[in-house]
């Protein structure tokens, strides 16, 4: 498997080898020593999985701590512009993004620690499936509009199929005042 660094601290790209041939192809998606090379130590605890049609957006989500979750995404069938946003407290890229296309065809998945706003917009109708480190709890949810400007983040849909929580979320500047300056993880 071939683990790429981020701008963003502790935030990896992953790419596994895949072994195809007449019958299909045949991938690790998941090993947990691959991680511990890196100094990812975390331990799964829940799956999750979505699916979505071409032009929904979700997010940006996260989990106040003490429930904050790492995640380890990927897409099963279908595209999907991810993206992630910093909101650890006194973290040298706060409130910066990075975004990848999880491609079905590609197998490729990311690895967010906890601490980040995610979510994504679906470029083909797309199965999305994450591993937490943090079982969800309603009460610890919270959000960044997705469509903050001072974030600038390109989601490359046109009029997004959002929930109305989505649409509801604060700008970077309001979460930031309100919680003091970010989130503790």
């Amino acid at each position: 498997m071939e683990i790429k660094k981020t701008p963003l601290e502790g935030v990896l790209e992953l790419y596994p080898r895949v072994f195809e041939d007449a019958r299909g192809y045949f991938f690790e998606s998941f090993r947990k020593e691959h991680l511990l090379h890196h100094g990812i130590t975390v331990d799964w605890v829940q799956e999750n999985e979505s699916f979505s049609q071409k032009g929904t957006l979700r997010g940006l989500h996260f989990q106040h701590h003490p429930y904050a979750q790492a995640k380890l995404v990927r897409v099963v069938t279908g595209k999907v512009l991810d993206v992630i946003v910093d909101l650890r407290k006194h973290s040298a890229t706060y409130g910066q993004h990075h975004a990848v296309v999880l491609d079905a065809a590609m197998h490729n998945l990311m690895f967010i620690p906890a601490g980040f706003a995610h979510g994504f917009s679906v470029l083909e109708d797309a199965i999305f499936m994450y591993k937490c480190s943090n079982y969800y709890t309603p009460k610890a949810e919270g959000g960044i509009l997705w469509n903050d400007p001072e974030l600038g983040i390109d989601w490359q849909v046109e009029n997004p199929i959002l929930s109305e929580r989505d649409r509801l979320w604060p700008d970077l500047h309001t979460f930031t005042a309100k919680s003091e300056g970010g989130l503790y993880v």
